[in-house]
C-alpha cells in the first residue's frame, strides 16, 4: 500500500492534530487478525468508508524485510518493536517465574508471528457460550467463510468442513516428516483413533490427525490479507504507525454514552481524533481492547480511580476473567537419525542463512514450513477419576467433569514437533549425531482466572496481564495428566517405543515419570503461555456481572460500541485461537449487515455467495 505521509488519511483532510467532520461510518482501533475480516467483509460496498486505526507497526517491504510471511520465523518478531512486549509478574503456580506473552504489533496482529496451526475445537466449546448466535454449527460455519482451502494429495480431508472462497489460504502441511508416521501409529496404539480431518470437522475429542496451517506456496497467510494486495479498497483507511488511546464518549441528557469515535498517537506523540457516524469497533484483542476501554473510562471503578480515569462507566468484567492455555514442551532424544529435521535446522552451524536464502530465492527449505507434526486430542480425566481420591472428591456439574467439560470435549491437546525446537528460551540444541523431538501439550477447560489492567494513563505502556497460570489445583493435577500421557504414548506407543533414547537433555529423568505427583514440578517449571489470551471482555447476558458485550457484540452501557476479537470468548475454547478470532470477525459482519438492512439469508452464505451478492 502507498505510504501515506505524516497527518495524511487517505481521502480524508485533518486541520491541524485534529481530524473532525470526516464521513466515516466505521472506526476500527485495532492489533488482533479480527479486524480486517470485518473491513473486507463490510466494506465491499464502495459507499462504506472506515479507517483502521492501527496500534502496530507498518513494516514495508515485508516479505523481505520483516518475518510475519517467513512460516518458521515466528520467534523473530517476538520481544522487540514488532512485540507488544507484555511480561506477567511472577506466577506463584510457575514456581515464581515470569512469562513473556508475544503479541504481534504489526499490520496482520499476531497472525505474523504464531504458529499458523487452525485447531477450531469441538462444537461444544461454543454452545458453551450461552447463544444461539454463538452455538457450535454458527461459529464452525463463520470459520469456514474465512478460508480458502487447498487440498494436498496425501490428506484425505473432508470436503464439508472447509471453506473454499475466502482470503485466508488453508492447507495441511506440504509434506510429513517420517517422524510423524510413527507418532501416528504410537497414538493409535495408546486409545486414540485415526480421524484425519477431525481438526477442522470437530467431530472427536479424543483423536489423532492433521491440523491444518495458514500457509500456501511456502509463505504465511496472515490478517493483512484480508485488506491488501489484491484486497486492498479505496474505501478503507489504514493508519499504521499508530497507538490508540481511547474512544471519544459522549454523554446525552438522558445519561447515556455514545461512542462517536477514538483518539489516536502518531509516534511523534502527536494527538489525532477520528470521528465515526455509525459505529465505533474495537479488535486489539485480549490485552489491547480491555486497556483502551479503561483508558476511555470503561472498567472497574477501582482500577480506574487508581490511575486518575474518570469513571465514564463502571463495568467491573473489563480486564476480569482472562484465560489462556497452558503449554508445556518436554522433550526427548532419538536414537535414528533422518527421521527428524534436526539435520537443516540445528546439525548446520549457518542454518538460518541457509534457510533464508533459500526462502527468499524459491518460498522452499525450512523456513518455509512449520516444524510441527501430528495432532491429537485427549480426554484423560477417567484416568484420574480412577488412580486420585482428591481428583474424585472435587466438584462438579451434571454431565461435566471437574475442569466443566463434557466427554465430547478434550482435556489436553497434544502434538509434537518434527526437530529441536521451540520457544527462544529452549537453548539444548542436539549436535551432529544427536536428534530431538519434543512431546507438547497445552490444557483445554482450564479453571485458574487471571486479569488485565493499566498501570498508567500512558497508551504507550504495555498492558499488564497476570494469567495466574496453574494457580487453580485442577489445572496443574490435568496438565500434569496430559504430559503423562504424552510420556506413555512416546516412549511405550507402537511407532516410537524402540526409537527413543531417553529424554531431552541427557542428563534429564523425566521419560522415567510414572505418576501424576512426580510430574508436578516438572510441569510448573516448564509450562508457559500458548498465546490465546481471551475472555477480557466476556460475552454475557445482563445479568452476568463479569458481562461486557452482549450477543451482538455490543458493549453494555455503551450506543454505537463493540467489541470483536477473543476478548469475548468467555470460556476458552479446545483448540487453537486463530480460527475463531476469524469466526467472531465473520459474525460480527453479519450483524452488522443485518441490522444495515441486509436480508438474514444473504448475511449468513458462505464467503463466496455472500461476497458474490454484495
Amino acid at each position: 500500500m502507498v505510504q501515506k505521509q505524516p497527518g495524511e488519511l487517505q481521502g480524508l483532510q485533518i486541520a491541524g492534530k485534529t481530524c473532525v467532520d470526516v464521513e466515516l461510518l466505521y472506526c476500527w482501533p485495532t492489533t488482533s487478525n479480527s479486524s480486517s475480516p470485518q473491513s473486507e467483509g463490510i466494506f465491499l460496498e464502495p459507499v462504506q468508508k472506515a479507517l483502521l486505526a492501527h496500534t502496530q507497526l507498518r513494516i514495508n517491504n515485508m516479505a523481505d524485510k520483516s518475518f510475519d510471511y517467513i512460516i518458521a520465523g515466528w520467534t523473530k518478531n517476538h520481544y522487540g518493536p514488532t512485540d507488544w512486549n507484555i511480561v506477567t509478574p511472577p506466577q506463584p503456580g510457575l514456581q515464581n517465574k515470569e512469562c513473556r506473552l508475544p503479541r504481534g504489533r504489526f499490520l496482520g496482529g499476531s497472525s505474523g508471528s504464531n504458529g499458523t496451526i487452525c485447531v477450531r475445537g469441538v462444537p461444544q466449546d461454543y454452545d458453551d457460550f450461552g447463544f444461539p448466535e454463538w452455538s457450535g454449527k454458527e461459529m464452525f460455519r463463520a470459520m469456514r467463510k474465512s478460508e480458502k482451502f487447498h487440498p494436498a494429495h496425501w490428506f484425505p480431508h473432508n470436503k464439508k468442513a472447509h471453506g473454499y472462497g475466502g482470503p485466508l489460504h488453508i492447507e495441511p502441511a506440504p509434506a510429513l516428516f517420517p517422524i510423524a508416521h510413527n507418532l501416528l501409529e504410537s497414538y493409535q496404539s495408546k486409545g486414540l483413533p485415526y480421524k484425519p480431518d477431525m481438526f477442522s470437522t470437530g467431530e472427536a475429542s479424543n483423536g489423532c490427525g492433521h491440523a491444518m496451517r495458514t500457509t500456501y506456496q511456502g509463505s504465511r497467510t496472515t490478517a493483512a490479507d484480508f485488506i491488501t494486495k489484491d484486497k486492498e479498497r479505496p474505501n478503507v483507511t489504514i493508519k499504521c504507525d499508530s497507538t490508540v488511546d481511547k474512544v471519544i464518549l459522549e454523554r446525552g441528557s438522558d445519561g447515556s454514552l455514545e461512542a462517536k469515535g477514538v483518539e489516536y498517537l502518531d509516534n511523534d506523540g502527536n494527538r489525532y481524533k477520528v470521528y465515526a457516524n455509525k459505529e465505533v469497533l474495537l479488535a486489539g484483542g485480549s490485552y489491547n481492547t480491555p486497556t483502551m476501554l479503561m483508558r476511555s473510562g470503561i472498567g472497574p471503578k477501582e482500577d480506574l480511580e487508581r490511575v486518575g480515569i474518570p469513571v465514564q462507566l463502571e463495568l467491573p468484567g473489563v480486564g476480569k476473567n482472562l484465560q489462556d492455555h497452558q503449554l508445556i514442551f518436554t522433550y526427548y532424544e532419538l536414537s535414528e537419525a533422518d527421521l527428524t529435521d534436526d539435520a537443516r535446522v540445528n546439525h548446520d552451524p549457518e542454518s538460518y542463512e541457509t534457510g533464508s536464502k533459500a526462502w527468499k530465492e524459491s518460498k522452499s527449505g525450512w523456513l518455509s514450513t512449520f516444524p510441527f507434526g501430528t495432532f491429537a486430542f485427549a480426554r484423560v480425566n477417567d484416568r484420574l477419576e480412577k488412580e486420585s481420591k482428591q481428583w474424585r472428591a472435587m466438584n462438579r456439574k451434571p454431565g461435566r467433569d471437574p475442569m466443566g467439560l463434557t466427554e465430547t470435549q478434550p482435556n489436553c491437546e497434544i502434538f509434537n514437533t518434527v526437530c529441536y525446537g521451540g520457544p527462544p528460551e529452549y537453548t539444548d540444541f542436539p549436535k551432529e549425531g544427536q536428534w530431538a523431538l519434543a512431546m507438547c501439550v497445552f490444557l483445554c477447560g482450564q479453571q485458574s482466572r487471571g486479569y488485565v489492567t493499566i498501570n498508567s494513563k500512558d497508551p504507550f505502556e504495555p498492558p499488564f496481564a497476570d494469567p495466574k497460570y496453574l494457580e487453580d489445583k485442577r489445572d496443574l493435577m490435568m496438565l500434569s495428566e496430559g504430559v503423562r500421557f504424552a510420556n506413555e504414548i512416546i516412549t511405550e506407543g507402537a511407532g516410537t517405543k524402540d526409537i527413543i533414547k531417553g529424554s531431552w537433555p541427557p542428563t534429564a529423568k523425566h521419560h522415567l515419570y510414572k505418576t501424576n505427583e512426580e510430574w508436578h514440578d516438572h510441569v510448573s517449571k516448564y509450562a508457559s503461555t500458548s498465546y490465546h489470551p481471551v475472555g477480557t471482555c466476556k460475552l454475557g447476558k445482563k445479568d452476568d456481572p463479569l458481562a461486557v458485550v452482549d450477543q451482538h457484540l455490543r458493549v453494555y452501557g455503551v450506543k454505537n460500541l463493540r467489541v470483536v476479537d477473543c476478548s469475548i470468548m468467555p470460556t476458552n475454547m479446545s483448540g487453537h485461537t486463530q480460527m475463531p478470532a476469524y469466526g467472531i470477525a465473520e459474525l460480527a459482519v453479519e450483524f452488522i449487515q443485518q441490522e444495515n438492512g441486509m436480508s438474514k439469508k444473504a448475511s449468513q452464505g458462505d464467503s463466496g455467495e455472500l461476497r458474490a451478492q454484495l
